[in-house]
């Protein structure tokens, strides 16, 4: 037995599966979230500054009309830098804010750490040389140009957000980090709490079905897994109850097989001692009679075995055939000769019905079809009454020939037809051991016609026994 203590069970790996998966995802869905909310706000900041933007640039534009040039920048940077800080914050006031009140106010807010250029925002000439405020990021930027008299004098244009966030915005943007954060533990835990019962329930039907085929590799063919689900497990369970019922069924044959056997092999068995025994003793004596039963009954012995011998080798696949183009009815005729005497003397008439002019061929062993056809003959003398009759019919159609061996009484029960083709199998009654068979006869048959590629069924006949019908596939028409 192997060591499953260093295996991991299918409920551990599927819930570290289902684990996994939502690590994943949960990693994912934080990555884009954490994406989508940065540039999102920060999207959100530029759309609210656009418009203080169109507003500065306007301002702008009349300081360029009012000084002729942008010399009044270069020259007094400072005296304009509370200007424009002003402009900025309330373009709308403009000059007439209160300068004290705007002393201290930052040009679109900086963070006291800010790194990079001390304004958002950035003035270029004509030719785009940068007159006011740093040009670092100037690569993120979309400028608004200038216009006095038609011509473009200057740009302006915003610094990326991401820059200037205030101590206000950065809080926001840590507090919506850390909820995403907070929700995603908290689903982590929700699946643990709930994947491992779940993948518990999903094993349960497994662990049923590894603990059925133990107990059936151990024979216990009675066992059954509950089916539960409609579902591959479902489906699974549903297999398996029926392999164990076929094992179970072919189990309880075997057994039925080698008792059945052996009570047909102890029978003449038991005869041929008894008769032995009694010319030994001198209860009986050596005559050509006594001779004659004990020859009979080794006979009878000899048949069962070599039934059992031809069952044995089609089985295994080993039962040869040699097959080739035969006129069946000629095969069928060569049969009946032999028989004629044996039934006139038991009083059965022997009566064949075959269409003028047919003679189908098949492709089959003549051998084996010969074995057939006295099997079912030897079937219809032994459980066919005195005065009764056998009816042959031969057909052809659909590219196969049917012949139809019709008995006389007694008849065999709807039930027990089905299984007149099973092995030792023997209808109580009128049809029985005292008639001398064995059952094997119509198994052999059985055997023989699914070799060729045919059927045989048995059904009522109408002559009040038993019709049994041979189907085999024609090859190349009728002669």
């Amino acid at each position: 037995m192997y060591n499953r203590k260093m295996k991991i069970s299918i409920m551990h790996k599927l819930f570290l599966s289902i684990l996994a998966a939502t690590a994943l995802a949960l990693l994912s869905m934080f990555v884009i979230m954490q994406w989508s909310i940065n540039r999102g706000f920060l999207q959100y900041l530029t759309t609210l500054e656009q418009d203080r933007l169109e507003q500065l640039a306007e301002r702008l534009e009349q300081l360029y009309a009012e000084q002729g040039s942008w010399a009044f920048l270069r020259e007094d940077p400072r005296r304009w830098t509370m200007r424009l800080r002003l402009m900025a914050e309330k373009p709308d006031n403009g000059e007439a804010s209160s300068l004290k009140e705007k002393r201290n106010a930052p040009p679109f807010p900086l963070p006291r750490n800010a790194r990079g250029p001390r304004f958002r925002f950035i003035i270029l000439d004509a030719e785009r040389t940068p007159i006011f405020g740093g040009p670092a990021g100037t690569g993120e930027t979309n400028f608004r140009p200038i216009i006095h008299e038609g011509k473009t004098v200057g740009y302006i244009g915003l610094l990326s957000p991401k820059h200037f966030l205030n101590p206000q915005q950065l809080a926001f943007l840590k507090q919506q980090k850390f909820a995403l954060i907070l929700a995603a533990f908290g689903v982590v835990l929700v699946v643990v709490i709930f994947s491992l019962p779940l993948a518990n329930r999903l094993v349960r039907p497994i662990r049923a079905m590894a603990a059925a085929t133990r107990d059936l590799a151990l024979g216990k063919y009675d066992v059954r897994v509950p089916v539960s689900s409609s579902d591959e497990l479902g489906w699974l369970a549903r297999d398996f109850n029926e392999m164990a019922l076929t094992l179970e069924k072919n189990e309880k044959a075997r057994r039925q097989w080698v008792a059945d056997i052996s009570h047909e092999l102890r029978t003449p068995l038991s005869v041929l001692r008894g008769e032995i025994e009694a010319l030994l003793e001198g209860i009986r004596t050596i005559t050509p009679d006594a001779i004659r039963s004990l020859h009979a009954e080794a006979l009878r012995l000899h048949r069962l075995v070599d039934d059992l011998y031809q069952l044995a080798l089609s089985d295994l696949g080993t039962l040869t055939y040699r097959k080739e183009n035969l006129d069946l009815l000629e095969v069928l005729r060569d049969s009946l000769e032999p028989y004629g005497a044996e039934f006139a003397r038991k009083g059965i008439a022997l009566a064949t019905d075959i269409s003028p002019g047919l003679r189908p061929v098949v492709f089959a062993d003549a051998e084996r079809m010969q074995q057939l056809f006295g099997n079912l003959l030897d079937n219809a003398l032994k459980y066919t009454d005195a005065g009764g009759e056998l009816v042959i019919r031969v057909s052809c159609r659909d590219n196969q020939a049917t012949m139809d061996f019709e008995d006389y009484a007694p008849g065999v029960p709807d039930v027990d037809l089905e299984k007149l083709f099973d092995r030792l199998y023997r209808v109580e009654g009128s049809r029985s051991r005292a008639s001398g068979g064995a059952g094997l006869g119509l198994a052999i048959c059985r055997n023989i016609v699914e070799a060729h590629s045919g059927s045989i069924s048995a059904r009522p006949s109408p002559l009040g026994g038993v019709l049994i019908r041979v189907a085999l596939p024609v090859a190349g028409g009728t002669l």
